[in-house]
């Protein structure tokens, strides 16, 4: 049995390197080579796994059994009506107080021919676990190509009818996890539309609304600090930027989803998944109080996280995406982080 502070390591003939812990599965680094061959890590986080324990137990973690939020942390499933924990203010967020992000997984190695290496992680989330209904059966995969791709393979199955919607919270600094802000990063975003927020509910309201005219369009490229530091209401709302967006031409393939570029180093990162959105989160509650590698304190837009997933409070909108998932179904989520 895997234990908390258990570390293991992916590596490929091109010098990228992903290391994770068996807690939360969290993503303790990413080393990518740049033009020039210089190494760095681009995961934000901490330089021990005794620190990450003491830390942020968010930072790389796999999040669910819900991740994103649950408004008033309530939904019904025919006709049955559910009560979660709200413990984002008055909503449920990332599964609860001890969600997938607090669990230690059972790690195995596993070979799988489109893989370098690849790790399989796996969780038992029994029937009532943070009032969720249905004993939940994860396993995830972490593989890593020698194309340079970290890819993260999701899939599950109840007992009862539930609502699932898995993702990883990384925060990505490509220049490096101790180097400033991605405020000069450039992110394109293959989504014409995004699920605007309310100050008063606390997330999403239901709209889905076109970015053009608004920081929220990165339709092209665009430098990330250019958006978080408008006065736009959204912006303003959250400090910078931590909204859905309705990936373009969904239907269920996998596909370009973003794409991620810091000038300075050249280090380029794509991201692709079969999920209908991604959820792009620049960090605005840093504030220096935390260290993180290298003894630097981890500042506001220290990294971006890019987290492919459903909508969120997608279980109460029902002209969401379907986050339901039943007995004999097999939920299944693609996601994969490409370095260029």
């Amino acid at each position: 049995m895997s234990k908390a502070s258990d570390v293991f390591t992916l590596k490929n003939k091109n010098n990228v390197e992903v290391t994770f812990m068996a807690h939360g599965g969290r993503i303790a680094s990413i080393k990518v080579p740049d033009a020039k061959g210089e190494v760095a890590d681009v995961v934000i986080g901490y330089d021990t796994p005794e620190q990450a324990l003491a830390g942020d137990l968010y930072f790389g973690a796999l999040c669910g059994r819900y991740a994103n939020r649950v408004v008033n942390g309530q939904f019904e499933i025919d006709g049955v009506a559910y009560q979660l924990e709200c413990n984002n203010d008055k909503n449920h967020l990332h599964g609860g107080s001890d969600g997938f992000n607090n669990r230690v997984w059972a790690v195995e190695p596993v070979t799988i021919d489109r893989f370098a290496q690849a790790y399989q992680l796996s969780l038992v989330s029994e029937d009532g676990d943070q009032q969720y209904p249905g004993r939940l059966d994860v396993k995830v995969i972490y593989g890593l190509t020698d194309d340079n791709e970290f890819v993260i393979d999701y899939a599950a199955e109840t007992t009862k009818p539930t609502i699932i919607n898995l993702t990883s919270h990384a925060y990505f600094n490509l220049q490096g996890a101790s180097s400033g802000t991605i405020e000069g990063h450039e992110l394109q975003i293959n989504a014409a539309r995004y699920t605007p927020i309310s100050g008063e509910i606390g997330t999403v309201t239901g709209e889905i609304v076109p970015v053009e005219g608004t920081p929220m369009d990165f339709t092209s490229a665009k430098k990330i600090g250019v958006a978080v530091s408008s006065d736009n209401e959204q912006v303003k709302l959250v400090d910078g930027i931590d909204h859905n967006f309705v990936i373009d031409n969904y239907d269920g393939s996998v596909q370009l989803a973003a794409t991620l570029v810091d000038p300075v180093s050249g280090r380029k990162m794509e991201v692709y998944t079969n999920q209908p959105g991604v959820q792009i989160y620049t960090g605005s509650h840093f504030d220096g109080s935390e260290t993180g590698k290298q003894n630097t304190p981890i500042q506001k837009w220290a990294g971006v996280a890019l987290e492919a997933q459903i909508f969120p409070d997608s279980p109460n909108k029902d002209n969401f995406p379907n986050a339901v998932l039943r007995p004999g179904e097999t939920y299944k989520h693609t996601c994969v982080y490409k370095f260029i």
